[in-house]
């Protein structure tokens, strides 16, 4: 077979190379919420299984996101009385997406997302609840699902606690360099390993679940294939450098909706600290250096990147009140920009104007006629309506950021039991994957991102890849 070695040195090798000291039924490579999902379901289907992370502790992307999952007809919704169902949510990405996604793929997902979050909560002891203070974009409902302080190391916490419990082995410090795979069939037959100290080790399996998200942190492919983000700030995993990619089409996989990314309108500026997006969905807006907004903010925070970083000096200020700003310290994140100085105040505008750097007269009018908005509910020339949130209020609030990329969102194409498929829809032998390796529901760009889609197809994806890769052996 040809050697496929990229970059970081990701390779499918021959099986007659390997000199395999192990048999591991179920491999997993990556140990972020789709690599500790997917081994969750497979031990708890019966297989025995070991994660692979590059890292000395498992905690990925995920880690570095809100921890917040949307689910479609809970029983936490049922609870606060929200009607809900996986039709209405499928309808939610299909219509984000603008109709460019694959809806039978978002159908599945929304209706196995329930079954995810409740999996989750009474077999592992994941403490999520019900965000019901606010409503992302995109959503029709309230359907966030996340854990006390809304954090990803949080819900990351919980899921290794519920590895450990199980007694499911992950192996740290353990980058993966190459595949093993019959060139005949494209199975998988193990992975060679290299550890910290130079040393290599061939492990055998008979399924091989890539949750090592994408390529976000690889700045070759973003140059390639996302150039409008290149000049953002890379907010997530170092690790994230492609090799489910190039090891996917090395074994004829389909690859889709490669330029699709998730973006950030408000990583605060030096800080590395998302501002998260009730902030601006309750009533807040982003100005520029001269005061003046430049976008619809409420579109969503993947898309808002690109404008924030078109703005003089790549920056924007989150302009807000103490309404909003009690609101977001339900938020870990906010708690730590407060913590971090990031946060600003003043009893005026034109004060507040003066502390941030920003024009007093632009954002002395920019407020007024924000006012006049919300008062009057009508559109913007943005396309924005301010109607049902309350007219700010002194003291004034605002926060530095910048437009960040988090995470890639193209990616293998998978079915509904997150098996690798090749272009003529068939199924490579023994191989699934889940999260940023796998292609997402957010279409081909940035403007199909609805909040918590990541980790929707992160767990969802890595359970049904588990599952399905327990089941497989079991035949």
């Amino acid at each position: 077979m040809q050697d496929t070695s990229g970059p970081q040195g990701a390779a499918l090798l021959s099986p007659s190379e390997a000199a395999f000291s192990a048999h591991i039924p179920v491999l997993v490579i990556g140990g972020g919420g789709t690599g500790l999902t997917a081994a969750l379901a497979a031990r708890q289907g019966g297989a025995e299984v070991l994660v692979l992370e590059r890292d000395a502790s498992a905690l990925g992307t995920t880690a570095m996101s809100t921890g917040l999952i949307p689910a479609s007809g809970t029983r936490l919704q049922s609870e606060k009385g929200i009607v809900d169902s996986p039709e209405l949510f499928a309808a939610d990405i299909v219509r984000k997406a603008r109709g460019q996604t694959d809806e039978g793929i978002a159908l599945a997902l929304a209706q196995a997302s329930a079954r995810t979050i409740e999996w989750m909560i009474d077999d592992h002891q994941v403490p999520l609840s019900l965000v019901d203070s606010f409503l992302y974009p995109g959503h029709s409902v309230k359907r966030m699902h996340g854990t006390p302080n809304r954090t990803g190391s949080e819900l990351m916490g919980a899921l290794s606690a519920a590895i450990e419990r199980r007694g499911v082995d992950v192996l740290t410090e353990a980058l993966v360099t190459g595949l093993f795979a019959d060139p005949a069939d494209g199975r998988v037959r193990g992975a060679r390993v290299r550890r910290p100290d130079g040393s290599t080790e061939d492990l055998s399996c008979d399924a091989l679940i890539l949750a090592c998200c994408g390529f976000a942190g690889n700045a070759a492919m973003v140059r390639e294939y996302i150039p409008e983000i290149e000049g953002a700030t890379f907010f997530g995993h170092p690790g994230n450098k492609g090799d489910a990619i190039r090891w996917g089409l090395a074994l004829g996989a389909a690859v889709r909706d490669i330029h699709s990314y998730q973006g950030h309108g408000g990583l605060a500026a030096g800080r590395g600290i998302p501002i998260l997006w009730p902030l601006i969905m309750e009533g807040g807006f982003q100005v520029n250096v001269a005061g003046e907004r430049f976008s619809n903010e409420a579109r969503g925070y993947s898309e808002q990147a690109v404008d924030v970083v078109a703005q003089p000096g790549h920056v924007a200020w989150d302009i807000y009140d103490a309404r909003l700003h009690q609101l977001m310290l339900e938020f870990d994140d906010y708690r730590d920009a407060v913590e971090a100085r990031a946060v600003l105040s003043a009893d005026s505008v034109e004060a507040l104007a003066g502390l941030a750097g920003i024009d007093a007269a632009g954002l002395v009018r920019t407020v007024a006629e924000v006012a006049v908005l919300t008062r009057d509910g009508d559109t913007d020339r943005h396309g924005r309506r301010f109607g049902g949130t309350a007219v700010l209020q002194a003291p004034y609030y605002a926060v530095k950021v910048t437009g960040a990329l988090f995470h890639t969102q193209g990616g293998l194409v998978v079915n509904a039991e997150a098996r690798v498929l090749r272009e003529d829809g068939s199924a490579l032998p023994n191989l699934f994957a889940g999260g940023g390796a796998a292609r997402g529901i957010s279409g081909p760009s940035c403007w199909g991102y609805m909040a918590g889609n990541g980790l929707l197809t992160a767990t969802t994806f890595g359970r049904l890849a588990g599952e399905a890769a327990a089941r497989l052996l079991a035949r």
